[in-house]
């Protein structure tokens, strides 16, 4: 099997790159490409896993049970987005895809993530490992979706009931405020409903997820981010979930679409 997966199904297609940290690299539905599909830094492109950390880690630092930890500055003073979407990963099949945490992460451990394409739907389920000890983790997707497809400029609909306001270092604090206009780079919590980008006239793309938190960046004139998260960004230091042997955390996601004319969605 290739370091390139493809899955085709009823007038949609993706490709997942195992060399590029299992990333989704193309996600087209009819005659539209809905990612962006190449950028010089990895974290600009594509549609990737976050683990066995998402979002920022402040000056890339942690403490986990009394030792303290020094993660690599992948993102200016700070750590960003995991380790994984760097890596290689390996194929067990066309659907399931797995790769260690590699020696930037502390622990031993392993991530496993199902890609599955339907007729009008994408499923996606990620979960982080430990080997054999106890490890704090956070983990969700990072997807790049275009701004402007077959020339309509992206809407997106998402109701919620806060954001962490962030800091003067740009991360989010635990401090929650109303949501103000945008553009963001924020988490967002209490959403109400998953949500939804409209192209208006081209089409309707839905995210749910099991993930209570959701990052927005609406800042680039070309792309936005809607991003699925088990914790805020620094959880590290703040609320990680505690993975352990025999107890993973798991997410998951479901993408649905519909089309001018469609019937299903």
């Amino acid at each position: 099997m290739g370091s390139v997966i493809s899955q085709s199904v009823a007038g949609a297609g993706i490709e997942i790159d195992l060399d590029a940290g299992c990333r989704i690299t193309s996600f087209v539905v009819g005659d539209h490409e809905l990612l962006v599909t190449a950028a010089p830094d990895p974290i600009d492109w594509g549609w990737y896993p976050m683990a066995p950390f998402a979002g920022r880690v402040r000056d890339g630092r942690f403490s986990f049970r009394g030792t303290a930890y020094q993660l690599p500055r992948t993102l200016g003073e700070h750590a960003i987005h995991g380790s994984v979407f760097r890596r290689r990963w390996e194929a067990e099949s066309d659907s399931v895809f797995m790769t260690d945490l590699g020696g930037e992460w502390p622990f031993s451990g392993w991530v496993r993530q199902e890609v599955t394409l339907g007729p009008d739907r994408l499923d996606l389920r990620l979960a982080v490992h430990s080997e054999n000890h106890a490890m704090p983790a956070s983990c969700g997707w990072h997807p790049w979706f275009r701004r402007s497809i077959g020339g309509a400029e992206a809407v997106l609909d998402l109701r919620a009931g806060f954001i962490f306001r962030r800091d003067s270092a740009g991360i989010a604090t635990r401090a929650r405020v109303p949501v103000p206009e945008g553009p963001w780079d924020d988490c967002f919590g209490e959403v109400e409903v998953g949500p939804t980008i409209r192209w208006p006239g081209r089409l309707d793309l839905s995210l749910e997820s099991t993930c209570p938190y959701w990052v927005v960046f609406t800042e680039r004139s070309d792309a936005l981010c809607v991003e699925p998260q088990t914790a805020p960004p620094d959880s590290l230091n703040r609320d990680p979930f505690i993975v352990e042997p025999g107890r993973p955390l798991v997410a998951e996601c479901t993408v649905t679409w519909s089309r001018p004319g469609s019937l299903v969605r």
